[in-house]
């Protein structure tokens, strides 16, 4: 089995309150809207969230992945994705929860964790055996790292208005 996988982590303060945070890291068209390498996230009527990533890895080059993961969690401290329960390959997994520290100032912590499997390396991608479960695993946590700082920056951006 070929495995990779990334992630993230980090509490963030924002300058507003928790209602409002709680409400935008709900809405996954945030996500869309201001993440780098989102090239898409859709509903479908079921509520499965489908999101199209697309990312560059060195030694490997463009890679693109699907991902459909469901609302886990949905409660006034905590909003969690998960992947769906048949899913065997593209692995996503979202959370953000929720501290209001004083009046108008709310810790967000988020975390978003990647993880694809394969049989073999080149179900992957052509050189994905050649640059190695350990490389790409670090290349693509340094990519989520770089897209979700993005995100955070633009998003405090725009709730701190």
């Amino acid at each position: 089995m070929f495995t990779v996988k990334g992630g993230y982590s980090d509490d963030i303060e924002v300058q507003t309150n928790i209602e409002k945070v709680r409400e935008f890291f709900a809405d996954i068209r945030n996500f869309a809207d201001l993440m780098p390498g989102i090239a898409s996230i859709h509903t479908d009527v079921k509520g499965v969230a489908h999101w199209k990533i697309e990312a560059e890895i060195p030694l490997v080059g463009s890679m693109v992945q699907k991902f459909a993961v469901e609302l886990a969690e949905d409660s006034e401290e905590r909003i969690e994705w998960f992947p769906v329960p048949v899913e065997t390959q593209n692995f996503l997994r979202y959370s953000a929860d929720f501290l209001e520290k004083a009046k108008n100032v709310t810790l967000v912590h988020f975390s978003q964790m990647v993880e694809l499997r394969r049989k073999s390396a080149r179900e992957l991608h052509m050189l994905a055996g050649f640059a190695g479960e350990s490389l790409i695993s670090s290349e693509m946590s340094k990519r989520i790292t770089e897209m979700i700082k993005i995100f955070i920056q633009r998003a405090k951006e725009r709730l701190e208005k």
